[in-house]
């Protein structure tokens, strides 16, 4: 059975592949730029973009399923336009494309951020709205493909739609933002914490949902793979407990991080590096959803988010195997 993978160079991506590897499956992935963490896998890599409708073709000919995974992630809008372009216009090239293939599933992978965060104390489930024009950059696109995905099931297309929260863990090749934000708090690069924190999930039980979707999801039906929520306090305080780091644990108002913020965005400016921080990110820490339900998942996938303190331990060791850390 052949699987195609969009994304497959990513942190959900490569660990994907290598999982549908090890289960047996041909895998074809879909790869725009740096495909070290697949490079050495034993699979048929297809060099392309969303934007390329005839790779993408390339892609789906002769698969039964694909995992969509390939997007734009951003914290700080969309001053190119690719978040849109990648997350929006690719996914609908996905869709059209896969309507005249042969695929069994369509599985595509959204975001937690596509859905209306607030209000943030009730339990956001997959009946919760998507965002409109209002959101962020990112939010916008990540809710426009899951509105041609919707689209395209009401056309005739077998598809199901997977939105998880924050993904850690280990077998993070580049890192990803949030492997980044790991650890740049265990390098203590980020010298303070402010207030709030997010919904943690590792990248192993993403990866296990989304394989069970294939057989056990239903057609037209949207899961949230989430874990659990912690403070960036708690995670720091996690960090430290499994590495023995002194991870930073004084808290700062949210005033006084977005005084810094003209500071921070002006210091990457002359370094050439990512900011630390950015008022979206912030703006995600603080008002992020504190119940996300994973039930519907649970219930009909089978998934089952483990512990964080596991996932966090797995990470670090992976990343001390990596070198990035001593």
């Amino acid at each position: 059975m052949k699987i195609a993978v969009t994304g497959a160079n990513g942190h959900v991506g490569s660990n994907l592949c290598k999982t549908l590897l090890d289960q047996g499956f041909h895998v074809k992935a879909l790869a725009h730029r740096n495909t070290g963490a697949i490079q050495d896998l034993p699979l048929e890599l297809i060099q392309g973009d969303l934007l390329d409708r005839d790779s993408i073709r390339n892609l789906l000919h002769g698969a039964d399923f694909c995992f969509h995974l390939a997007a734009c992630i951003s914290i700080k809008g969309d001053p190119d336009g690719m978040v849109w372009k990648i997350n929006a216009e690719g996914t609908r090239n996905m869709v059209e494309i896969a309507r005249e293939s042969n695929l069994q599933r369509f599985i595509h992978f959204s975001s937690i951020h596509a859905f209306q965060q607030h209000p943030r104390e009730e339990p956001l489930d997959e009946t919760r709205a998507l965002v409109t024009h209002t959101g962020f950059a990112y939010d916008r696109s990540k809710a426009e493909g899951e509105r041609a995905v919707l689209q395209a099931i009401s056309d005739g297309l077998d598809a199901l739609i997977l939105s998880p929260t924050a993904i850690i863990g280990p077998g993070d090749p580049e890192p990803s933002l949030t492997g980044k934000a790991l650890l740049e708090l265990y390098h203590r690069q980020i010298p303070m914490l402010v207030p709030g924190g997010y919904n943690w999930v590792d990248v192993r039980d993403v990866v296990n949902g989304a394989i069970n979707a294939m057989t056990l999801g239903r057609t037209g039906e949207k899961y949230l793979l989430s874990g659990t929520w912690h403070s960036l306090w708690e995670l720091a305080s996690l960090i430290c407990r499994v590495t023995g780091s002194g991870t930073p644990q004084r808290v700062v108002p949210m005033w006084l991080a977005r005084v810094g913020l003209p500071f921070i965005t002006l210091y990457s400016q002359f370094t050439g590096g990512e900011p630390l921080y950015t008022s979206e990110s912030l703006q995600i820490i603080s008002e992020g959803n504190h119940c996300i339900s994973n039930e519907k998942a649970r219930r009909e996938l089978n998934f089952a988010p483990r512990e964080l303190e596991e996932t966090v331990r797995d990470a670090f060791a992976w990343f001390k195997e990596k070198g990035y850390i001593h």
